[in-house]
């Protein structure tokens, strides 16, 4: 059987799969360029959630299905309920953005979308061949998001933790929620060693997202994570009576790891299997929008897909924060705990969004806790 060929195939109909189809389709110097997108998915189920921070209007608002302006954070010694403004904490439904964006991909003539497996991906000089389980395929250039945590495992050079979560959608007899307010991180919740808390972004005044999330090396039996969620319901919120509308799981890695490392002349990982989420808080939808520009701006240059990537001084922020998180991993409420206390949530935004001045990342720095970072500090210096 001969191979179907395509001048790029991308592997994943994920966030960064579909915004990168839907940027080429949109381009008009890919026009006379054949796109495949390949995902194993139909993209009919709502899967997964994705929240970002934001200035005014901004690219997904036609998608956007909730918005907050105002966010709580609640630690064992402070707690405090903010206002944003200029930001809105947004939320998009992970079917609202495959629906949105694969109805866009029907309109461009020259990407076609196939629900496929993949298998294997392999390259040789004049181009890269993917297989799936039901056909050969080749392209001049291949953009993956297929994700392999062993890659990470394998070394130890940088650490790898790992933010896991399960969360329901819950309707509730009594209207208990501030519609105006998404619990950004309320670690009134048993810490047990680890980095935990709760997250609640509330849909109306009886119906919200509420999610137990980790940051930590090792993933819980589904149990916990369900136990944690009633007991912050029936503890916290003194819900009893809920019916769980729709449930939802992830693991997003943590880590400073060279992903780039492994692309190659026509391979490129992209998402998370790029290091496109920000290693120190898992965010990574807004991230992805910035990125898949810088991408399109590469493949204009016609340079290899090898030399796409770089390190800025927010990679070595976060590698130490995760270096501090690594040796301990209890710290975690005391950090963020630190950085609300004595920092506005707009500068916080700010920083986590890469956007501050070198004045303003050493003001923000002098937020936390200093005894462990000065610690990682000398310990990656030595």
């Amino acid at each position: 059987m001969s191979d179907s060929v395509f001048d790029y195939i991308i592997v994943g109909a994920g966030a960064a799969g579909l915004m990168l189809a839907d940027t080429m389709g949109k381009d008009a110097y890919f026009n006379n360029k054949s796109i495949l997108i390949l995902d194993k998915d139909p993209k009919t189920v709502n899967d997964r959630t994705w929240c970002f921070w934001e200035k005014g209007s901004g690219q997904f608002d036609e998608i956007v299905s909730k918005k907050w302006n105002h966010i709580l954070f609640s630690g064992p010694d402070f707690s405090e309920r903010f206002s944003i403004s200029p930001y809105t904490y947004k939320m998009v439904r992970g079917i609202d953005f495959y629906s949105y964006h694969i109805n866009r991909l029907q309109e461009y003539e020259n990407i076609t979308f196939r629900q496929e497996t993949v298998t294997h991906i392999e390259e040789n000089n004049t181009e890269a061949k993917v297989t799936t389980l039901d056909n050969n395929y080749a392209g001049k250039q291949v953009f993956t998001g297929m994700f392999d945590y062993g890659l990470m495992r394998d070394q130890k050079k940088y650490p790898v933790l790992q933010q896991h979560f399960i969360g329901w959608t819950i309707k509730t007899k009594d209207p208990i929620f501030d519609i105006d307010q998404a619990t950004y991180m309320d670690f009134s919740v048993p810490q047990k060693g680890n980095t935990r808390f709760m997250y609640v972004l509330p849909f109306k005044n009886n119906t919200a997202l509420v999610e137990y999330t980790l940051f930590s090396e090792e993933t819980l039996p589904k149990s916990e994570y369900e136990n944690a969620l009633k007991n912050y319901l029936s503890e916290h919120l003194h819900c009893y009576d809920y019916e769980i509308l729709e449930t939802e799981e992830g693991n997003i890695p943590m880590t400073c790891y060279n992903f780039d490392s492994h692309n190659t002349t026509r391979v490129l990982n992209i998402g998370t299997a790029g290091g496109w989420a920000k290693p120190s808080t898992g965010y990574s939808f807004l991230s992805t929008s910035k990125k898949v520009p810088q991408l399109i701006a590469h493949l204009k240059s016609g340079k290899p897909l090898s030399d796409f990537g770089s390190k800025n001084r927010f990679w070595y922020y976060d590698l130490l924060f995760l270096d501090v998180l690594h040796t301990n991993n209890a710290l975690g409420y005391t950090i963020f705990q630190s950085l609300f206390k004595k920092r506005p949530p707009q500068l916080i935004f700010k920083f986590l969004d890469e956007n501050t001045t070198l004045w303003e990342d050493i003001y923000y720095i002098m937020g936390c806790p200093k005894k462990p970072f000065i610690k990682a500090f000398l310990n990656r210096m030595f």
